[in-house]
């Protein structure tokens, strides 16, 4: 079975980004509201079919295959809900851990969120400076819930229109 153990946080600052590249990540939803999520990701040209059960604090099962690229898109563009989800992520080491900084672009343009797996819920965890607030348990936050309302939605002004083109 497989088990997902993740804190998410707030960032502050672009220190960060001095350690990583970016790698567009293009994702959406199916079946939004049936408790169980079900996520489509394009990534470093490669697809992906995720399925999550339902959070006990931390932990929640999650069970991830690789699928061939065009049916990722073929999902995107024609089964998940709008608007899709796009980021830049960025791979960034510290005290041992490797943390996932995700830039959001398009109707969440403005969000940067981090987030660390670990290997069991009360892991000690050394925080990098630049990050913020934990928003863990917040689920205005997961990226399930960025669809219906976009981060661009919580305060003045609308989505900057990007795609989900790949960058290098």
């Amino acid at each position: 079975m497989g088990i997902e153990i993740e804190r998410k946080f707030l960032v502050i600052g672009t220190a960060w980004k001095e350690n990583g590249t970016a790698i567009r990540c293009c994702q959406g939803y199916l079946c939004p509201g049936s408790g169980v999520t079900v996520r489509v990701r394009t990534m470093d040209g490669e697809g992906f079919l995720t399925v999550k059960g339902r959070g006990r604090g931390l932990v929640r099962q999650e069970f991830e295959y690789a699928i061939p690229l065009a049916d990722a898109r073929e999902l995107l563009e024609t089964m998940c809900g709008k608007p899709l989800i796009i980021k830049d992520r960025y791979r960034v080491a510290h005290a041992g851990l490797v943390w996932e900084v995700d830039e959001f672009a398009g109707e969440n343009r403005g969000l940067v969120l981090a987030e660390v797996e670990l290997s069991q819920p009360d892991q000690a965890v050394s925080l990098p400076p630049w990050v913020g607030r934990e928003v863990s348990g917040d689920a205005r936050y997961y990226n399930a819930s960025l669809v219906s309302n976009p981060y661009t939605r919580w305060q003045e002004g609308g989505g900057d229109g990007n795609g989900c083109a790949e960058r290098r």
